[in-house]
């Protein structure tokens, strides 16, 4: 099943295989709807995956599934890219890696790169109010934008790189969680995926594998490596489909 749609400002387009609608997807979808029944309110989705797994794109494919079935719950498909600190603030902090004082800009989409005290708080209005705003982040002007959607489904989708990420701080927001799925891919594809991604928000080919390899392939593996277990393990071929894991 081929799927376009608009992700942070990239056009991304998709295909997903009958074999995983009819038997990862739907099946899930029914399960988050039954679980929302059965506690009466709004229930909390958490979708953790590495940087260029295909997790924004699976989300907003994901609601529009849900849309489509009258017998199952709508899902909202939302973000923690949201919550990226302001470019402005990245260009103008500094951190220690690898024992050297480096820029925040420099290693954007880490862990520290993030406001989490923020990103806990909004999840809290959103598991306590039945509308609510939520930020979104636009790759063209590499900065988040404020109150740009309106939470008001019963089954919320959040996915972000480190929702279920097995360190201080974080380890916290799994408690939100009335579900959690996990996805992994192999690390070159992601690479690759991430270089591609890096291209088409306006940097050059030489710029973008600079950035991914310094940058985004720390956060990868940091992912890979340090995902707590979720409720739904997952995985991402080379086509971009998902499949369950090998048993």
């Amino acid at each position: 099943m081929k799927y376009s749609v608009n992700i942070n400002g990239i056009d991304v387009d998709a295909k997903y295989s009958e074999y995983s609608v009819s038997n990862i997807f739907i099946p899930l979808i029914s399960k988050l709807s039954s679980l929302q029944r059965a506690k009466g309110k709004r229930i909390l989705v958490l979708l953790a995956a590495p940087p260029g797994a295909g997790k924004s794109t699976l989300c907003s494919f994901l609601q529009k599934l849900s849309e489509g079935h009258d017998e199952y719950a709508d899902i909202q498909a939302i973000g923690m890219d949201g919550f990226h600190r302001r470019q402005e603030y990245l260009l103008t902090h500094n951190v220690m890696r690898d024992g050297q004082e480096v820029r925040m800009v420099d290693i954007k989409g880490a862990p520290i790169t993030f406001d989490l005290e923020l990103l806990k708080k909004r999840i809290q209005d959103v598991l306590s109010s039945e509308v609510t705003p939520w930020p979104t982040y636009d790759r063209h002007l590499h900065n988040p934008i404020d109150n740009a959607i309106t939470v008001e489904k019963n089954i919320v989708l959040l996915e972000g790189n480190y929702l279920l990420l097995d360190e201080d701080g974080w380890r916290e927001i799994k408690d939100y969680a009335d579900y959690t799925i996990s996805i992994t891919a192999d690390e070159n594809m992601l690479r690759s995926r991430l270089v591609d991604r890096k291209v088409k928000s306006g940097n050059t080919l030489e710029a973008a594998e600079k950035f991914v390899d310094y940058s985004d392939m720390a956060n990868v593996r940091l992912c890979l490596e340090k995902t707590m277990k979720a409720d739904l393990a997952l995985r991402v071929n080379q086509d971009g489909d998902c499949q369950l894991p090998r048993t």
